[in-house]
């Protein structure tokens, strides 16, 4: 919990703040929490080859043959998040490498040490990176068989109750 002193001083040093001045400085900062660039609103990171990336998206759309806007915009979605996955996978390898040399420099051969908090985060990463790639698919698929005429349930939704029903009959958490 922040002092009254320090709650009081905090307005006074942010008007003495003023942040970068010039474009360059602005593009800098702006990067200033970018580490591994999994959560990055860019597709396209300043280090990863831009010509790859336009092949990778050329292949797909190749393949899913999107019509209008609304198809290419599900494919693109469909590109960034294959992307971001590959990145994910290099980030992996590049942790499993430094774990490994970093355990061999300690004389171990194996065993858990840092790389499986940051291995634990980069799964929690991959799971909504492969839901939102595959949901694109999927919604992509479904305009593709309304514009070719064929009938299309909607999507399903899931309806779920996590309460518990006790053995008396009433519910946990039930404030009733």
């Amino acid at each position: 919990m922040a002092t009254p002193a320090r709650l009081a001083a905090n307005p006074q040093n942010a008007i003495l703040s003023t942040g970068p001045r010039t474009a360059e400085g602005k593009a800098l900062a702006c990067q200033n929490a970018r580490t591994h660039g999994l959560l990055s609103r860019q597709v396209l990171l300043p280090d990863e080859d831009a010509d790859y990336l336009a092949a990778v998206r050329q292949q797909l759309h190749a393949q899913l043959a999107p019509v209008g806007a609304l198809e290419t915009l599900l494919a693109d979605d469909m590109v960034a998040a294959a992307w971001r996955l590959r990145r994910l996978h290099r980030v992996e390898a590049e942790v499993f490498a430094v774990e490994r040399a970093r355990l061999k420099s300690d004389g171990m051969e194996s065993g858990v040490g840092v790389a499986s908090d940051v291995l634990a985060k980069l799964s929690r990463y991959e799971t909504p990176l492969k839901r939102a790639f595959y949901r694109a698919l999927h919604e992509l698929q479904r305009l593709q068989a309304v514009r070719a005429g064929q009938a299309v349930s909607p999507p399903v939704a899931v309806d779920v109750d996590v309460t518990v029903a006790h053995l008396d009959g009433s519910d946990e958490g039930d404030d009733a």
